[in-house]
């Protein structure tokens, strides 16, 4: 339940709750606001995330500048790909966004300013031949990386937990094995973390090779 509130599933959160009858932790409509906002980035409409958090909460962009920022650096990137995306492609509005909501910010910090230098490099180079640093701002996982600390953020500022109990504990495990390995203990090649309920079925019948499950992860356009 902990995982699907934090990580915005409010129909699985909901669903959870009726199956196990407990009172959900946090109402379906809050978790659907995260999950809007999420989908917006995850679709390159920074704008209209950005317009989605401040109306949950002006607060959380005005006292977190580099998240702000982050945004915006983002929506810059996006104005960056549609005007590179054609030959000779008009780039006055992402020059125009530029000036106008970036660089007055910029030199308030070093790192501000090598984001943007960094980002106004793409309307230099071919899109189809950046180094590494540069490609990785066209890359969707800036995307979803933003996406995940506004979510982080958005949390924060209702009081809840930003990180489930489920990924912490999973983490804090794999941190022991990793320990434990490192001081050459004895372990198995491969240890399971048992949430599969066909392990034991497996087990028991002395089959050695086990399979992992993985969920799915939303879809960056």
């Amino acid at each position: 339940m902990d995982y699907l509130v934090s990580e915005g599933y409010p129909s699985a959160a909901q669903n959870f709750a009726l199956e196990a009858n407990i009172q959900p932790r946090a109402d379906v409509e809050s978790i659907q606001e995260r999950v809007e906002i999420r989908n917006a980035i995850y679709g390159g409409d920074i704008q209209t995330a950005i317009e989605k958090i401040n109306e949950l909460n002006p607060q959380i962009l005005d006292r977190d500048s580099a998240l702000h920022f982050a945004l915006l650096r983002l929506q810059l990137v996006e104005l960056i790909r549609n005007c590179t995306a054609t030959p000779n492609g008009d780039i006055t509005p992402a020059l125009t966004f530029a000036t106008t909501h970036l660089a007055p910010r910029a030199p308030t910090s070093p790192e501000f300013l090598e984001d943007l230098e960094r980002t106004m490099a793409l309307l230099i180079f071919p899109p189809d031949n950046l180094a590494p640093p540069l490609a990785a701002l066209l890359d969707t996982n800036l995307r979803k990386d933003v996406a995940k600390r506004v979510n982080e953020a958005i949390l924060l500022s209702q009081g809840e937990r930003t990180k489930s109990k489920l990924l912490e504990l999973v983490r804090t495990r794999a941190w022991a094995e990793q320990k434990a390995r490192d001081a050459k203990k004895d372990l198995p090649d491969r240890i399971d973390l048992g949430l599969d309920p066909e392990d034991g079925h497996r087990d028991m019948e002395g089959d050695s090779v086990m399979q992992g499950n993985g969920e799915a992860e939303s879809t960056v356009t």
